[in-house]
């Protein structure tokens, strides 16, 4: 029998950084076991040209990105999720549509890298650290167990992982713990 691959469903406002570094940090650590998909509550027009710097900085293809509404994954026809992460601060509070198959939720906001002001320098560096932090939030989840513990534990899991502050040494920790 073949292995379970979870679908994966990141969500922010405007589906043009954050969610979209999150799929596809997620496409590339998760391969096999993950399938992922980013949209957002009110997307932009197109992805932040940041974003793709960043994500090709990191070794991961930028072809065909495009902020999507998270329509496309509520209707019918669209892939069952298993997980849906919000991402950002904004859809954390936000009337999420109900989704089909009731997936695991959980929050792991981050600043947005797309507020930060001053030179372009200093934008890049912010969504290098937004990158960053999703990727190793990402590893976090990627080495749980899934198959083997209970929604509970998984639901616990996957709000802690969110509730971690964003402490590089911290992270690297707690990677190396879910290992053992």
């Amino acid at each position: 029998m073949e292995p379970k691959i979870f679908n994966v469903l990141f969500l922010c406002s405007g589906n043009s950084a954050r969610s979209i570094m999150a799929e596809k940090l997620m496409e590339h650590w998760g391969k096999g076991r993950f399938k992922a998909y980013s949209a957002g509550s009110f997307p932009k027009s197109q992805v932040n040209p940041l974003t793709i710097k960043t994500l090709e900085s990191h070794g991961l293809n930028s072809d065909g990105l495009r902020c999507k509404s998270w329509g496309e994954f509520s209707g019918f026809g669209a892939p069952h999720m298993d997980f849906v992460f919000t991402v950002c601060d904004d859809t954390a509070g936000e009337v999420c549509p109900i989704w089909p198959g009731q997936p695991m939720t959980a929050h792991w906001g981050i600043e947005d890298p797309e507020a930060v002001e001053g030179t372009d320098s200093e934008k890049l560096k912010a969504f290098q650290r937004s990158c960053r932090y999703l990727e190793n939030r990402i590893k976090l989840f990627i080495a749980l167990p899934i198959d083997t513990l209970n929604k509970l534990k998984i639901k616990d899991e996957i709000d802690a992982i969110g509730a971690i502050k964003e402490d590089y040494q911290k992270l690297n920790s707690n990677l190396e713990l879910k290992k053992n």
